[in-house]
């Protein structure tokens, strides 16, 4: 097969741009709009699932809103949105204040089968490596990979002691990299490797779901990558195990990305937002506070947009559907729904594009 470069916004790295060039400034108007909005949410007893919209508008926010989901879809695929102010508010009112924004670039979706819409990032004692554990409940290193959504979210609430620092890196570059060091791998990551669903099956599922690290669709690349559901898959006697060829291409897939990656702090307030069909995000080690209240915490929801584009055929077994813009991803929980809002109208969406 023929595989050639990818070329457009998406394609870049460290030695092109740097942290800063991805952080945008939330309007003081719009900050203090969400602020008013989520006051007014909180005022009324509204739970979180029933704030769609409509429940927390944002009518001075809209425009700027609708450039960062551009620069998401067809941009660069990160934005690091500054200028939330959450110091003082209670723990409530800051979920309250970033599930109003979240609805406003997408549908929030079920992120475990715990059901969590969201979610916490933060240490519990989960040890990495095990069936059924989930990265954002463990301490220390986070190595690359991507999310079952169209866009992450990840807000800061407190930061570590010390590390604990976000790394980002474009798919895309990672993809030009590896085909210009080691062309004979390539072809191999444009087939199927299988994942693990760490236990999160629901009944009809297999513990596991294959497809390919890249695609390109209709003009439009995209990546699926993690190294640790990969090799997490490799337990499961069905699975075939992973060739010479795969082993090298994945380790060189994790590998470039580090090489290549940028990294930065975030600060309380801030918000990260990563389309993961372009993007791989990972975290260095850190030290945590010893006083559980001071602990490193993000907030984690996991959006579908409707600007989102089609995934290709392989995709529907663990994303459901692989239509552009439809309701998508996110993890089935045995009771309750796997989607906060069954659909677009449901969500107070209008059909509105960029």
């Amino acid at each position: 097969m023929k595989i050639s470069p990818i070329e457009g916004a998406c394609v870049w790295d460290k030695r092109s741009v740097g942290p800063d060039d991805f952080v945008v400034r939330m309007p003081p108007e719009c900050a203090d709009e969400a602020l008013d909005a989520a006051r007014a949410v909180q005022a009324r007893g509204l739970p979180l699932q029933q704030l769609d919209r409509a429940s927390f508008p944002l009518p001075r926010c809209g425009e700027w809103l609708r450039l960062v989901r551009r620069e998401l879809e067809v941009g660069r695929g990160l934005q690091l949105v500054r200028g939330l102010d959450i110091e003082g508010l209670t723990a409530e009112a800051v979920r309250t204040l970033y599930w109003g924004i979240c609805v406003h670039l997408g549908i929030p979706l079920s992120q475990s089968r715990n059901g969590e819409f969201v979610g916490e990032v933060c240490d519990i004692g989960v040890k990495k490596g095990e069936a059924n554990s989930r990265a954002y409940r463990t301490g220390g290193e986070l190595r690359f990979h991507m999310d079952r959504c169209d866009i992450l979210g990840l807000l800061c609430v407190r930061d570590a002691k010390s590390g604990g620092l976000s790394k980002a890196a474009s798919s895309a570059a990672v993809h030009n990299e590896v085909l210009r060091r080691r062309p004979d791998l390539m072809e191999a990551l444009y087939h199927p490797f299988h994942f693990s669903r760490q236990s999160e099956q629901v009944v009809g599922e297999q513990p596991w779901y294959s497809g390919s690290i890249y695609a390109v669709l209709e003009g439009k690349f995209m990546s699926q990558f993690s190294l640790t559901y990969i090799e997490s898959a490799q337990r499961f006697l069905e699975v075939p195990r992973l060739t010479s060829t795969q082993e090298d291409a994945i380790r060189l897939v994790a590998s470039v990305a580090d090489e290549l990656c940028i990294t930065f702090r975030m600060q309380p307030g801030d918000i990260q937002l990563v389309n993961n069909h372009v993007m791989y995000h990972a975290r260095t080690n850190y030290e945590d506070h010893a006083v559980p209240e001071k602990k490193r915490l993000l907030l984690r929801m996991w959006l579908a947009t409707p600007d989102s584009h089609r995934l290709p055929g392989e995709r529907e077994v663990v994303w459901g559907s692989t239509k552009a813009g439809d309701v998508r991803g996110g993890v089935t929980p045995p009771v309750g729904p796997r989607f906060a809002f069954k659909d677009w109208a449901s969500a107070g969406w209008t059909g509105e594009a960029f």
